[in-house]
C-alpha cells in the first residue's frame, strides 16, 4: 500500500494539498477498477496538526486529527503552501511540523513542499546545501533568509534525494504524475494525466532541477550511456553500437544501465523520444508528417501508432489538448477608451 499524507495547519492553502491528494485518490481508484494486481493500493489522509477544528483561509473546515505516531507508515508527505506571506506563521508552522518532517527525512520518506512550504523545510535546516525552489514572489526573501540553500529560480520543481520542492500548485500536479509513474507504472500515470488536464501538464523531466550530486546513481559510465542516448533521441539506437563505444558487452550494459536508472536502455530512449515529441507538439506548428520525419519515423502513420502506444493519445489529440489553454477560438474585441 502507498500512503500519501498531507500535514495541514490553519494557514494552509487548501488547493495545494487537495489537488495532489485527489490525484492519488484517482490513481487508487484506477488501480481498483482496472484490477492492476501488481500495483499497490493507495491510501490518502489529511492530518490536521493544529489543536481543535480549524477553518482554512479558503473556507474549508477540518476536524482535529489525533496525532499520528512519528513512525507513521506514510510514503509521501505533502506540505501545503502557507496562505499569503509565509513569514506570518512560519515559526509556529515549522515548530509544529518539525517532528514529522525530521522523522520522515530520517526514514527517507518523500517530502513534497508546495510553494511557500519550502520556507518551512529551510527553516528546519532540511534544505541546507540542497537545491530548492519556492513561489516566485518570495524568491528574494527566501535567498536572503536562507543563504545556504541553493535556490533555483528558473525551475518549477527541484529534487534532492527524497526532498521535492515545487513553485506552484500546477507544478505539484506535474510532480504527482511523475511519482505515480514511478510507484504505479506508466499506464496508470498516463490515465491520470489525461484525467487531470493534460493541457497544463509539464513533464517532470522538463520542469525539474534534479540535484545530481546526491540522487539517482554515481555510475559514470552509465551517465555517458545516458548522454549518448539523449544525443540520438531522434534516431533508432543499437545496443551493440553503444556497448562497443563504452567498451563493455551488451549484457553488462543492460545490467548496469538498469541498476543505475531503473530502466532498460531502449525504454530510456523511448521516454526521451516521447518527451521530445510532446514538446514539439506543444510548441511547434510542424505538421504531423513533418514532425514524424524530424523525430526519425518513416511516416506519420508509424509515428502516430508509436505515440499512442507511449501516451494513450494520438498526436493530433495531444496537440489539441495541450494547446487548449494556450489559444482561444473566441474573437477578442478591443475597446478604445477616449
Amino acid at each position: 500500500m502507498i500512503t500519501v499524507s498531507a500535514l495541514v495547519t490553519s494557514q494552509s492553502l487548501a488547493s495545494s494539498f487537495m489537488l495532489p491528494l485527489e490525484i492519488w485518490m484517482a490513481a487508487g481508484q484506477f488501480v481498483q477498477a482496472k484490477h492492476h494486481l501488481k500495483a499497490p493500493s493507495v491510501r490518502t489522509q489529511i492530518i490536521n496538526i493544529d489543536e481543535g477544528d480549524v477553518v482554512l483561509p479558503g473556507g474549508l473546515a477540518l476536524q482535529h486529527t489525533a496525532s499520528a505516531p512519528l513512525n507513521h507508515d506514510t510514503d509521501i508527505w505533502i506540505i501545503p503552501a502557507m496562505w499569503r506571506n509565509p513569514m506570518k506563521s512560519l515559526r509556529r508552522t515549522a515548530a509544529a511540523l518539525s517532528p514529522y518532517l525530521k522523522n520522515a527525512q530520517a526514514h527517507q520518506q518523500m517530502i513534497c513542499s508546495v510553494g511557500t512550504a519550502s520556507f518551512v523545510l529551510a527553516e528546519l535546516g532540511l534544505l541546507d546545501h540542497r537545491a530548492a525552489t519556492t513561489h516566485w514572489a518570495y524568491f528574494d526573501l527566501f535567498a536572503q533568509r536562507y543563504p545556504d540553500v541553493r535556490l533555483k529560480r528558473r525551475h518549477l520543481i527541484t529534487q534532492s534525494d527524497s526532498l521535492f520542492c515545487v513553485g506552484s500548485v500546477n507544478s505539484i500536479a506535474d510532480l504527482m504524475v511523475h511519482l505515480i509513474e514511478q510507484k504505479l507504472g506508466a499506464s496508470i500515470a498516463h490515465a491520470i494525466e489525461q484525467q487531470f488536464s493534460p493541457e497544463i501538464r509539464t513533464p517532470f523531466e522538463t520542469a525539474a532541477f534534479q540535484d545530481h550530486g546526491s540522487l539517482l546513481h554515481h555510475d559514470e559510465l552509465m551517465l555517458e550511456a545516458q548522454a549518448w542516448i539523449e544525443q540520438r533521441s531522434t534516431q533508432a539506437i543499437s545496443l551493440n553500437v553503444l556497448a562497443t563505444a563504452l567498451g563493455i558487452s551488451e549484457r553488462t550494459l543492460s545490467r548496469r544501465f538498469n541498476q543505475a536508472t531503473g530502466l532498460s536502455p531502449l525504454l530510456y530512449h523511448h521516454k526521451r523520444r516521447t518527451e521530445q515529441a510532446k514538446n514539439l507538439l506543444r510548441h511547434s506548428n510542424l505538421a504531423i508528417n513533418e514532425l514524424a520525419w524530424q523525430l526519425g519515423f518513416h511516416d506519420h502513420t508509424q509515428f502516430s501508432r508509436w505515440f499512442k502506444t507511449q501516451t494513450g493519445m494520438t498526436p493530433s489529440r495531444y496537440r489539441q489538448a495541450s494547446r487548449g489553454k494556450l489559444f482561444t477560438h473566441e474573437t477578442q474585441q478591443t475597446v478604445a477608451i477616449s
